[in-house]
C-alpha cells in the first residue's frame, strides 16, 4: 500500500535527482506559472503534457488555486505516486502519441494554456506534429503553449548551440561539486526494488510507457511542428544555457 508519506518522499526524491541534469529547474517553473498567470489570468483551464508525478501540476496550483489543472501521462508509476501524494490533482492515463488523446480529457470548455517540461523530447518529429495539432484543436484563439525543456540548436547554429550546452554543464557542475544527486537510472533502480509499488511497476512493464531515446530536442523540430499546427507566434521566453522555456500562441 502506497502512503501519502511514501509517495511524497518519493517524488522529493524525484526532484533532486532531476535537478541533477535542470539545476534551474525551479526558477523555469517559477517562469512557466508567470506566463499562465500573466496570459490567462488567475483561474485558467491547463494541461500539463507528460506530467510525471505532477510536481508542475502542484506548483501550478499552489500558486493559481483557482485553475483547473489536468494532468497527463501515460506511466502508471509516475501517476500513482502524483495520485496517492496530490489527492487533490486530476491525472488522467493518456498516452500523447496515440491520435485522438485530447477526448479523454473530457473537458467542458477549451484550454487556456497547455504546459509541459522535460517530457516532449520523449516524442518523435512526426508524432510531435501530431501532438501540437491536437493542442490546437483544443486550446481556445490566442492560447499558449509553454514548453520547458533542453532544446537545442545545433542544426542551425551550432556554435551558439555548443556555447548553451557548455554554460548549462558548468552551472550544473558548480551547483553540485560537492553532493550530486542520484541520476535517472539510479532513482528508476531504486523505486523498483520498493515492494509497495509492486504493482504499480507491474502496470508499467506493460503500459508502452518506456522511452526509446530523445527524439526531439531539436529547437527547430518544435517551431517547425509548432508552426505547422498554426500557431503564429513562437519564441523563447526563459533560457539558462540550453535549458529553455519556449512559448508558443494559437
Amino acid at each position: 500500500m502506497l502512503t501519502n508519506d511514501a509517495a511524497l518522499e518519493w517524488i522529493a526524491r524525484w526532484d533532486r535527482q532531476q535537478e541533477g541534469y535542470l539545476p534551474d529547474r525551479e526558477e523555469r517553473f517559477t517562469a512557466l506559472i508567470d506566463a499562465v498567470e500573466a496570459a490567462a489570468g488567475p483561474a485558467p483551464v491547463v494541461v500539463d503534457l507528460g506530467c510525471g508525478p505532477g510536481s508542475l501540476s502542484a506548483r501550478l496550483l499552489e500558486r493559481l488555486p483557482e485553475a483547473t489543472v489536468v494532468s497527463v501521462d501515460a506511466d502508471p508509476l509516475l501517476i500513482g505516486l502524483g495520485r496517492a501524494a496530490y489527492p487533490h490533482l486530476n491525472f488522467v492515463s493518456l498516452d500523447l502519441r496515440t491520435p485522438g488523446w485530447s477526448a479523454g480529457l473530457r473537458l467542458d470548455r477549451q484550454v487556456d494554456v497547455a504546459v509541459s517540461t522535460t517530457a516532449l523530447h520523449w516524442i518523435s518529429g512526426p508524432e510531435l506534429e501530431v501532438v501540437y495539432g491536437e493542442l490546437a484543436s483544443i486550446l481556445k484563439p490566442g492560447g499558449l503553449v509553454l514548453n520547458g525543456d533542453h532544446l537545442d540548436g545545433d542544426d542551425t547554429k551550432p556554435a551558439i548551440a555548443r556555447l548553451e550546452r557548455a554554460v548549462h554543464d558548468r552551472e550544473t557542475a558548480r551547483r553540485f561539486a560537492d553532493s550530486p544527486p542520484e541520476d535517472w537510472r539510479q532513482w528508476w533502480d531504486a523505486i523498483t526494488a520498493d515492494p509497495a509499488l509492486a504493482e504499480l511497476n507491474e502496470a508499467r512493464s506493460t503500459a508502452g510507457a518506456s522511452h526509446s531515446g530523445s527524439e526531439s530536442h531539436l529547437l527547430s523540430t518544435h517551431v517547425h511542428a509548432l508552426e505547422a499546427a498554426g500557431f503564429t507566434e513562437t519564441g523563447t521566453l526563459w533560457q539558462r544555457g540550453n535549458n529553455r522555456l519556449l512559448c508558443a500562441v494559437l
